[in-house]
């Protein structure tokens, strides 16, 4: 089976700005993977790029062999780091919604998702607080039977308390066959689910490798690794 995600020679710039360089990555399907980096490393600039929301200033990406466009963007599933949903409506008119606009989009698995995290359909998102809301949003993106899930600080708004079952959610409900990439700074919450680990600094990939051999190298946990790193 060929690579789920490539990337190639990948860079994107902001003027005189970098957002990232020469970017080179493969990523394989079935796999969960943490893309960790300080702020300003680059993370979202990619996570934009894979999902076609930005264009490269140079290099290219492919998702199953073919480059970034409609075919690519109905097998990527993407929850961005902001509420980006209209708040006066209702959450089953958004499932709705989602189900018109997405092929792909389960509406039983949702409905399940909601009631396992004690959410009302009827009611309107701009009635709930910050971390609900966030769960809605997730919902929406696990409920979907994409390729590649790319979720951006997915567990950032919500309590401690519902970490773990926002992390076993993402579990039990992807396409096995698929792969999601989580970028997050709550390291320690995420890493007992990870396969594979991506590095990146300053708009540069400092290390790609799976979680047991990067926790081999450093004789560490992925989260002392990275404070170790960065100094945090």
């Amino acid at each position: 089976m060929g690579a789920l995600l490539e990337c190639r020679n990948l860079t994107k710039r902001y003027g005189n700005k970098r957002g990232v360089e020469q970017i080179n990555l493969v990523l394989g399907s079935g796999r969960i993977i943490g893309l960790l980096g300080p702020n300003g490393s680059g993370k979202t600039t990619l996570i934009k790029l894979i999902c076609g929301l930005l264009t490269p200033t140079s290099g290219e990406i492919l998702i199953n062999g073919s480059k970034i466009g409609p075919e690519t963007k109905a097998q990527v599933a993407y929850l961005p780091d902001v509420t980006y949903l209209d708040e006066s409506m209702k959450v089953k008119q958004i499932l709705d919604y989602f189900a018109d606009f997405y092929p792909d989009f389960n509406m039983h698995r949702a409905i399940d998702m909601l009631e396992a995290l004690g959410i009302n359909p009827r009611e309107r998102l701009k009635t709930m607080s910050k971390g609900t809301k966030e769960k809605v949003q997730l919902i929406l993106v696990m409920s979907r039977d994409a390729k590649l899930y790319v979720l951006d600080e997915p567990i950032g708004g919500v309590d401690p308390a519902a970490r773990d079952f926002i992390l076993h959610t993402i579990l039990s409900n992807y396409n096995k066959e698929a792969s999601v990439i989580i970028s997050t700074h709550l390291i320690s919450d995420i890493e007992q689910i990870l396969d594979d680990v991506i590095v990146i600094r300053e708009g540069h990939i400092l290390e790609v490798s799976g979680k047991e051999a990067m926790c081999n190298k450093y004789g560490c946990s992925i989260n002392d690794m990275f404070r170790e790193v960065f100094r945090c």
